[in-house]
């Protein structure tokens, strides 16, 4: 079996995308009947992808897609070269890693798409307008196009579910693959916090709800002035704003903003921090709870469907509303009450058990092509269940 997973998104560091495209290929290359697999990535996301891949497997190839960094750049990339790189590779099936134009009738194998969200309806603010309306129709072009849809969370499931239920015959979950990282030394060129730190880890966007994360600090801060809030995260549609806020509230001096680290980096601030504050308000999946909870990090976050999915019976969860900085206030004090959580254990999310799911999707739309989809996804249930 040869895979193709395009990978070329805007992001020129490590992102929620970007990383989920790379821990598909770890769990695909764990498979011996996987001969090839093509990774695409663009020009300007080749070193970050080159480290964080490591020491690479034979049947792995990455290839540099020749367009450029914008939107419409890259989708008409996707609309008109995919399936000619495909024909190329010969490709017994694509993987894109999140919805994208995709021209069907020029494509020549299945094609699995990864869907993490539903945001284009559920938080248009993260766009704009008129962007969201363009977000909308690409979401829905691809997700028909599609020949299996894998979405990452039972929530996320649902959520499409109650949109397009006509799609049910085509989708399920494949949750995103989340491991344990042993290594958790802090480079040289990163700066090291100089006093206790809490932690978020979000891109600069609205549903992630950054002035709650900003106004529960502030309160935190004026009662122990030592504390200092890291923030990991992409800039985004929210960034001036934030920090507008930072200078206006006289935070700024408290908060250290990183765009890009390294995952070593990263895993150091899951282990050191005080906590993870999570204040999102829609998530899909939610990457960095599970990330902090394999690391052993207390975790205060908003009481959503897809942090519950994961973290119920870890968490210290928290309603959004009226009382939402009094309850991530009392949350912080609670845990810090309380010894370390020992690191969580989630076998769901291991690369074996993704890779099962992987190759029974993938096996089921290559042996059912001839009869359709939903024969494929029957094919994947009756061997495993959800995946």
């Amino acid at each position: 079996m040869r895979v193709l997973i395009p990978m070329v998104s805007g992001g020129a560091g490590p992102d929620g995308v970007g990383r989920h495209a790379i821990n598909v290929v770890r769990c695909l290359l764990r498979l011996d009947e996987i001969k090839a697999v093509d990774l695409v990535v663009g020009r300007w996301q080749l070193s970050y992808v080159e480290s964080l891949l490591g020491a690479t497997d034979p049947r792995l190839k990455l290839l540099v897609a020749e367009t450029g960094r914008s939107s419409p750049a890259r989708n008409l990339w996707y609309y008109n070269r995919l399936p000619g790189l495909a024909k190329e590779r010969r490709s017994s099936l694509i993987h894109v890693t999140y919805p994208v134009p995709l021209h069907q009738r020029g494509l020549p194998c299945p094609v699995v798409v990864t869907l993490h969200d539903l945001y284009p309806y559920d938080v248009a603010a993260n766009f704009g307008y008129p962007k969201v309306l363009i977000n909308r129709l690409i979401l829905e072009q691809c997700l028909s196009a599609a020949d299996a849809i894998a979405c990452v969370s039972d929530s996320t499931l649902e959520r499409l579910m109650i949109r397009r239920p006509a799609l049910r015959g085509k989708s399920l979950r494949v949750y995103n693959c989340v491991e344990p990282h042993t290594a958790c030394s802090l480079d040289v060129q990163e700066s090291k916090p100089c006093r206790p730190f809490i932690l978020a880890v979000s891109q600069h966007r609205h549903n992630k709800n950054l002035p709650l994360t900003l106004a529960v600090f502030h309160r935190l801060l004026r009662a122990d002035p030592s504390l200092m809030l890291v923030l990991v995260g992409r800039q985004g549609p929210e960034t001036s704003a934030l920090k507008a806020s930072l200078e206006s509230s006289g935070l700024a001096s408290s908060v250290i903003m990183l765009e890009s680290i390294s995952e070593d980096n990263l895993q150091w601030y899951y282990r050191n921090a005080r906590c993870l504050l999570a204040t999102s308000i829609n998530e899909g999946f939610g990457l960095p709870v599970a990330e902090a909870m394999l690391a052993g990090c207390p975790v205060a976050c908003s009481d959503i469907a897809a942090f519950r999915e994961i973290g119920d019976g870890y968490c210290s969860f928290v309603s959004l509303g009226a009382a939402q900085e009094d309850g991530f206030v009392a949350a912080f004090h609670q845990m810090m009450k309380q010894p370390r959580p020992v690191p969580a254990t989630m076998p769901q999310l291991s690369s074996g058990s993704i890779a099962g799911r992987y190759a029974q999707l993938y096996r089921g739309l290559l042996d059912a092509t001839a009869q359709g989809v939903e024969t494929a996804l029957q094919f994947s249930r009756e061997n495993g269940g959800a995946a």
